[in-house]
């Protein structure tokens, strides 16, 4: 059975992207060498992506090559997607029967990308397993916070904390374990 994470960036005051989407402050930390921690390495674990129709937006918005080449990308949308950029499926068949769907794989993980509000509607239903969060030292002012205010409210575990290069930090949580 697939396990269901998160893994995301953020800046100090809570946005994992600026106001239009873009999330050019958090690239400088790009070429930092987080060892054991590093994208790369939790990249090579993950079969499956899904994102959200927002964020396939901005990502399919970038120059250059599809950065999820070689994985399975769902995203979830009621809209339909014409000359998509990259390999994609699109998932209208709702929520829990996404959920249904990826926990029956057993091909590598899945990473829930970018916005929090398809991670919140994940949490909600039991389905996000851990969350990886790197605070950048940033404060972008305004933007998308990691997640929306919609009264959903939870307690998790913290299970590590580590402080990395550059005034990064890495929080490490489980959703599976009460707190």
């Amino acid at each position: 059975m697939a396990r269901i994470l998160g893994y995301a960036g953020m800046s100090l005051d809570g946005y994992i992207a600026s106001v239009d989407g873009t999330y050019d402050w958090l690239s400088k930390y790009d070429t930092i060498d987080f060892g054991d921690f590093a994208f790369d390495r939790f990249l090579s674990g993950i079969r499956t992506m899904v994102m959200g129709r927002a964020t396939y937006d901005v990502v399919a918005g970038h120059p250059g090559p599809w950065p999820y080449a070689g994985k399975r990308v769902l995203v979830v949308t009621s809209r339909p997607i014409s000359g998509s950029n990259g390999d994609i499926e699109v998932w209208s068949e709702g929520l829990d029967a996404l959920i249904r769907h990826l926990r029956e794989r057993d091909d590598g993980d899945v990473w829930m990308v970018g916005g929090g509000q398809l991670q919140q509607a994940f949490i909600a239903r039991g389905a996000l397993d851990q969350l990886e969060l790197y605070v950048v030292p940033e404060i972008v002012g305004a933007g998308i916070p990691l997640f929306p205010a919609n009264g959903f409210a939870r307690t998790v575990r913290l299970v590590s904390a580590d402080v990395l290069p550059a005034g990064c930090m890495r929080l490490f949580y489980d959703f599976g374990a009460a707190a």
